[in-house]
This record gives C-alpha cells, structure tokens and sequence, in this order.
C-alpha cells in the first residue's frame, strides 16, 4: 500500500500536464471530488490560470500544469522520492535512459528531475525539502497504485531496480494474459507495495504509439459511478469496469485530453 511515509523508491507526488487547465480542473473535480486551488494568477480577463494544486477534503493530492511541451501529450507524471537527485540523474543516464528535465530546485519546497526509462517510459523523482509530497494517499479520491506498461518487462526491472532499488514479486497478471510483476521498495515488506508492471506488445500501446508509459490508479468509493462520472464530462473508458480477483472493481479511462488513469473500487480485506 501507498503510504505518506515516504521513503526512497516510494510515489511522493503526481502532477498532470493539461493543454486546457481550467478543463481538466472541473473534469477531476467532477470525477474524484477534487478540488482546484490556483497557484498563478491570470494574466488577463478569462485567461487560463497556469497552474496549481488539487486537494480532497483539503489535503493536498496532486498537481495540476499547463502542458506547454511542444508535441507532448497530456499525461500525469509520477514523481518517486530519491535522497540525491543529481546522483540519480547520473545513475539514469549510466543505465542508458534519458534526463528530460535536468534536476532543478523549486525553490525551497525539493529539488526535481524528470527522465524516460531505456524503452521510453517517463517518471520522474522528488528529493525533498519543506514539501514531502502529498498529503493524502491510499483514500477514495487519492493515489493508491502506479503502473508501468512496458515493452520489455525484464529490461524495466534491471532499470528501475538499480535506479530506485526496487524489487519485484512476479504473479499472474490478473484476469490471466500474462505476468504481473508487483514493486516493493527496497528494505520494506510486500505489503508496502506501491505498485506494478506489465509487458504488452507495442501495438497494445497505441496510446503512446508503442511507448512505455506510466499511469496513475485513483481508489474510488464506487468504480461504476467513477466511470458515469468520466463519461458525463467528456472522458472516455478504454477498458471496463470489471472486476479483478484479490484486487477490487476497476476501469481504465481517459480524460478529455486522452490522459489516462485508473479508478480503483478495492476487494474489500
């Protein structure tokens, strides 16, 4: 499970890159219950805002941008928690990935970086100053899983292992087709779990047109309604609902801007 207590290796914070902000703030707000709160200020009379952060009961859960990278898609960027970001970065680009975003400081809140693995999957990590990261995880309208759809399962964990010191715990992907690998980071036990990865053929990947890509999987009290919700705002559903044995209710969306996520109903223990 995915906890606040963050540790190296551990999801920390998730941003998302919208071509329209304002947009993509009322979608989430009618999908999770989010609520928008505006970092900039307009620049004119019914100019988009720049950005800011979303909260749920008033606990901060991600972050929200204008995607301003030319020919980039909308996505939502998930950030893992590293003592040394610069360390980091040489150890991303010795393991044959790519520093998109040089580690940088945002002021005194941490230091950033962000990078594609060696297939082509983006992530980024948070060293931390006065900001840990989110403030609420693992809760209906919050984070509660990241996955890794990849090309190349077995190239990805050597990756992410020596990058982040993940381990991995292979099982049947759920709903048979394959093999699940599950992500604990390094030093804790399988129930501090935050994640998993999954090897699909490039033509699976027609989102990203063959390119790995990660997604975020947000707990829902009721997965169905989650999914009326998507659909009622302009997003659409690539897969479900359904269930999943030992997992819980899920679907697979997109926003209006095609980023994709999760929305999770979990078995109950």
């Amino acid at each position: 499970m995915i906890t606040t207590d963050f540790v190296p290796g551990s999801p920390c914070w998730l941003d998302l890159g919208a071509p329209d902000v304002p947009a993509a703030a009322a979608f989430y707000g009618a999908v999770l219950g989010w609520e928008y709160e505006s970092m900039g200020e307009a620049q004119g009379e019914g100019e988009e805002m720049e950005g800011g952060m979303f909260r749920k009961d008033g606990k901060v859960v991600a972050g929200l941008g204008k995607l301003t990278e030319a020919g980039a898609r909308s996505a939502w960027m998930i950030y893992y928690r590293v003592t040394d970001a610069d360390a980091t970065t040489r150890a991303v680009q010795n393991g044959g990935g790519r520093v998109r975003v040089p580690p940088r400081d945002l002021d005194e809140w941490g230091r950033m970086a962000q990078y594609s693995d060696p297939m082509g999957g983006e992530f980024a990590v948070w060293q931390p100053g006065t900001n840990k990261g989110v403030d609420l995880v693992d809760q209906p309208g919050s984070l509660s899983w990241t996955e890794l759809y990849t090309s190349d399962a077995a190239a990805a964990k050597e990756f992410y292992g020596t990058i982040l010191g993940w381990r991995f715990t292979d099982m049947p992907a759920p709903g048979g087709g394959g093999t699940y690998s599950l992500i604990t980071p390094a030093g804790l036990p399988e129930e501090r779990m935050h994640g998993g990865l999954m090897e699909l053929r490039k033509e699976d990947l027609a989102l990203t047109n063959g390119r790995p890509y990660w997604h975020p999987v947000f707990a829902v009290d009721d997965c169905d309604a989650a999914v009326a919700k998507v659909t009622e705002n302009g997003g659409s559903v690539q897969m479900g609902p359904e269930d999943a044995e030992g997992v819980g209710r899920l679907a697979v969306c997109l926003d209006p801007s095609n980023a994709d996520f999760v929305v999770l109903t979990p078995s109950e223990s």
